[in-house]
């Protein structure tokens, strides 16, 4: 369930630290490059006033795993994942110093259109390949939350046809894959307290799907950069300086920065509300906001993504991952409080600290799993 996509990661690699060589497990990142799949619930919450509310929302951290393999366990070919991102005002509420380096609230934009700022303190990104097993780690989780939180937005997502968008064009062809998704999205030495985390933002178009019906599919394809029916690229001679995938493509010092999509359509027949979720991962939120500071404002200013026209931002929030490691490892109390040298081994490492000491005082125990999130198991949680 937590874990990487590429196989080989998968297995048990074992790193020996301290003078005693004590055996500490790896960080293990979140599944934010899991596979793609029929059905998703995007829900944000924010965590209510007071002490209660962090020590629930910090349970919660240690337990996602469990509820995870419980609830996957009905059904394990429905590939059943759950991300969970933490926004910036929250960080600070739970965990304190030190902080992600590049955690902050999302950066509104005012251009030709409007990308808002919205408030959210936690996001539960959870995939599968049948809804009600998402459905269910949904509910599970609010009611292990219970009062502590407040529901701001949720999104139930699905496949629409072939992987296409309520726009009729396929969506997500150009992610990377393998070693280039987790490249693009985990954070590696540039912020080794955290290493094994991403960053995430997240936005929920409306569209006048109406309007975008009513123009020619020639003109469509301009907008997007891509041909409707076979999703085949434009030759980049041909496209229009304003497409949507010529706002978005971001190159620095001659390398494409890329991200990892999974947009999901969703829609509200009697509310007549139709849309695209957007959740993009990446390794660092610079190079999402640069795409939509290309998208909204343009590239350059005024030559922006035409796609605006027709679909508006009705939300915007940015997260931080930490890993999963970090996430089994949290404690109920603490809060806000930095780590101390009697810290956990796993624990000290991943906040760039020493862990012989705490290794000596705290050593761990193998549970026989390999070492991926939401299979171990917590002696103190079960």
């Amino acid at each position: 369930m937590f874990g990487w996509a590429d196989g080989r990661a998968r297995r048990i690699e074992w790193l020996r630290t301290g003078r005693q060589g004590v055996i500490v497990p790896p960080v293990v990142p979140q599944p934010v490059i899991a596979k793609l799949t029929r059905a998703a619930i995007f829900l944000v919450v924010r965590i209510n006033p007071g002490k209660e509310s962090e020590v629930a929302v910090r349970g919660l951290c240690a337990d996602l795993s469990s509820l995870l393999r419980a609830v996957g366990f009905r059904d394990l070919e429905a590939r059943l994942s759950c991300v969970m991102g933490l926004g910036s005002d929250a960080w600070d509420r739970l965990f304190g110093h030190p902080r992600p380096r590049d955690l902050h609230p999302f950066k509104e934009i005012h251009g030709v259109h409007h990308a808002v700022s919205t408030p959210g303190d936690i996001l539960f990104h959870i995939r599968s390949v049948r809804m009600d097993l998402c459905f269910e780690l949904a509910s599970q989780i609010m009611s292990r939350l219970g009062t502590a939180v407040t529901t701001i937005d949720e999104v139930h997502g699905f496949k629409y046809f072939d992987d296409r968008d309520l726009l009729g064009f396929v969506d997500g062809t150009e992610n990377p894959t393998d070693h280039d998704a987790v490249n693009a999205t985990t954070i590696g030495q540039e912020d080794p307290a955290f290493a094994g985390g991403s960053y995430v933002i997240t936005q929920k178009y409306l569209h006048d799907v109406k309007r975008w019906n009513s123009i020619s599919i020639p003109e469509q394809e301009n907008i997007i950069g891509r041909h409707k029916l076979s999703d085949i690229e434009q030759q980049d001679s041909a496209k229009a300086p304003y497409a949507h995938n010529v706002l978005t493509t971001i190159i620095e010092d001659g390398e494409q920065l890329e991200i990892v999509r999974d947009n999901m359509p969703f829609g509200e027949i009697g509310k007549g509300e139709f849309g695209t979720y957007f959740i993009g991962y990446a390794r660092s939120p610079h190079r999402i906001e640069q795409m939509l500071e290309n998208m909204f404002v343009g590239r350059p200013p005024g030559n922006y993504d035409r796609l605006l026209d027709f679909s508006r931002a009705a939300t915007g929030s940015l997260f931080f991952l930490p890993s999963a490691t970090f996430l089994d490892d949290v404690s109920p109390e603490d809060i806000g409080i930095t780590p101390s040298s009697e810290e956990a081994p796993v624990d000290a490492e991943r906040r760039g600290a020493d862990p012989s000491d705490a290794a000596r005082r705290h050593p761990p125990v193998s549970d026989g799993s390999l070492g991926i999130g939401s299979l171990k198991k917590k002696a103190n949680h079960e």
